[in-house]
């Protein structure tokens, strides 16, 4: 009787844990949904099955999938742009990920229509830089950056790209130009 009721427990437990799919929206360091940052572009093909992929720089008798490529769900929405390492080379990683659509999240809720404000409450911000229409935001112990347009920020901020910027100076309801998430290479040992 014990071993039945614990082979019942187990097969309970298993069909339990087989019923929960990763979330395909979730952002956490180093995965997007099922996407993680040692695929390689030639496995795209399989990961986004049920989405459609558009080779940006099409290749001509390429085997597999090379170069930039934007995803879209079978229904026309844009989720994705994957940009790998090496345009050439189906066996490159993707190093950097555009994200349009709002279903994507981070754990802690960031999507692409979050403000500067949420960001502000639930990140540290590592680092902003200052380009001549934007600035980039890098947060602390993570894959993703956001760019926010120049023309967000106070008018005694926007026209010198030498102009240090601090959190303080961007406008809580300031929104993103661009959600992105960059993965750097990794180095594989076959050793």
């Amino acid at each position: 009787m014990k071993k039945t009721l614990f082979l019942g427990a187990l097969t309970a437990l298993l069909f339990v844990q087989c019923g929960k799919e990763k979330d395909p929206f979730l952002i956490k360091k180093g995965a997007i949904g099922n996407l993680t940052k040692e695929i390689k572009m030639k496995q795209i093909d399989s990961i986004f099955a049920q989405d459609s992929i558009v080779k940006l720089n099409p290749i001509p008798d390429a085997l597999g999938t090379q170069g930039e490529v934007e995803i879209y769900e079978k229904g026309g929405e844009k989720l994705l742009l994957l940009s790998p390492n090496s345009e050439s080379d189906p066996e490159s990683v993707i190093t950097n990920i555009q994200i349009f659509d709002d279903r994507y999240k981070t754990e802690k809720g960031l999507t692409k229509a979050s403000t500067f404000k949420f960001v502000k409450d639930n990140y540290t911000i590592a680092n902003i830089e200052t380009t001549i229409n934007a600035v980039v935001v890098f947060l602390e112990n993570s894959d993703i950056f956001l760019t926010i347009d120049k023309k967000q920020l106070p008018e005694n901020l926007r026209y010198d790209p030498s102009v240090t910027i601090e959190a303080s100076q961007i406008p809580d309801d300031a929104t993103f130009k661009y959600f992105m998430v960059g993965w750097d290479i990794v180095e594989v040992n076959n050793d």
